[in-house]
């Protein structure tokens, strides 16, 4: 059972008050909840929020009172947490690789969307699942551009063997769906387009009807605070794309957003244990904590520095080589990013869109690494 938690008006108010020596994750519930009520008002189909970008028990609760009822779960661990809080919740099981351990314990749990990739995963997934009431989401994968890293890199079939697929599980009895992913971070909506045509294309090859067709994530969240984009604009080519795709015969549609339904939830606020002679910034957290993701995308620039009183500096900025607190020479943010010149020792540096992974990638390596959260009633975490 969750305990309610503290709640502060603001960080400020928390950082100053309590002036916390380890780094500190500060979570506005009011900014997921309103995240999540564009994913459920806007987009044209069933929204699933991808548990692997955060799965806390806050965070979740926060999603049901939003009302989402339905989640993307990536392993029994995440089953199991998803339904000890909401033991009726709508579960996909879409990591493309599962043990036959796995796929009996989701099923057992009440797991009826599953998918796969590959003519042995499918295999293994007749040997084990009963079709009676299961769908089965083939995976495709298509050299569509505009996101940060390729996620086709380690999942999907080509088109044709995904509609060898499609083919395969309808004709063992599954409910046949597919599903894709562009991406992370996509900021090209037409990606979406060019997966929904080729989703068309594949189902008319098997020969079947779609009993769902899964958009996936990708949606991109802020990462410097200048990117130009809007979700609703996805959200209208996906619906465009997929009646241009399938005239009259739209399947049901799904999403499974993560990074861009949480990441605007949670800040983290570090602290200066050293400025030194040469320059240098040693933060009190790095890439084994809630920075791991920065060597992928990029250090993130969207940063505020605050003196231990919670006031801003003001100080011009500086470009500044950035080092956590392991004693491992590559716990270091990329690049030189800009803190200001007055900045010291005792300073808090909050980094902001770290909802998504910044949580769920803490290692505590060298003993290092935020585990305590702040809840805050204003709008945004910072």
């Amino acid at each position: 059972m969750l305990h309610a938690p503290i709640i502060w008006p603001d960080a400020v108010t928390f950082l100053a008050a309590e002036a916390p020596e380890e780094p500190v994750f500060i979570f506005a519930p009011a900014a997921l909840k309103a995240q999540a009520r564009r994913f459920l008002d806007g987009f044209p189909g069933l929204t699933t929020y991808a548990v692997k970008a955060n799965a806390h028990p806050q965070v979740l609760a926060t999603l049901l009172e939003a009302g989402v009822r339905a989640f993307d779960v990536a392993s029994p661990d995440e089953i199991e947490t998803v339904l000890s809080l909401a033991p009726d919740a709508r579960l996909h099981y879409h990591n493309p690789v599962k043990s036959r351990a796995e796929l009996a314990f989701a099923h057992r749990r009440g797991v009826r969307v599953f998918a796969c990739d590959s003519a042995a995963e499918l295999a293994k997934m007749r040997e084990v699942l009963p079709p009676e009431g299961v769908q089965i989401s083939v995976r495709f994968r298509m050299p569509a551009k505009g996101a940060a890293y390729d996620f086709g890199a380690k999942f999907g079939a080509e088109p044709e063997a995904a509609a060898r697929l499609l083919a395969e599980a309808a004709a063992a009895g599954f409910a046949p769906a597919l599903t894709f992913h562009p991406g992370t971070q996509c900021l090209n909506p037409d990606a979406w387009r060019i997966y929904i045509e080729a989703a068309a294309r594949i189902a008319r090859m098997a020969g079947v009807r779609l009993a769902q067709l899964n958009v996936g994530g990708g949606f991109p969240a802020r990462r410097t605070g200048d990117e130009a984009f809007a979700l609703e604009d996805y959200f209208a080519a996906i619906a465009e794309a997929a009646r241009r795709a399938f005239g009259d015969q739209v399947p049901p549609l799904a999403c499974e957003p993560g990074r861009a339904m949480a990441a605007d939830c949670m800040s983290v606020a570090t602290r200066v244990k050293l400025v030194r002679e040469d320059g240098a910034v040693f933060l009190n957290d790095g890439i084994y904590g809630a920075l791991a993701e920065a060597p992928l995308l990029g250090s993130a620039t969207r940063m505020r520095v605050l003196d231990p009183s919670g006031r801003p500096r003001r100080g011009a900025p500086r470009p500044r080589v950035v080092f956590g607190p392991t004693c491992d020479s590559v716990d270091r943010l990329p690049g030189e990013p800009a803190l200001p010149d007055d900045l010291a020792e005792g300073d808090f540096v909050l980094f902001e869109g770290l909802g998504a992974y910044g949580m769920a990638t803490v290692t505590r390596f060298n003993g290092y690494g935020p585990t305590r959260v702040a809840t805050v009633s204003a709008p945004r975490p910072v």
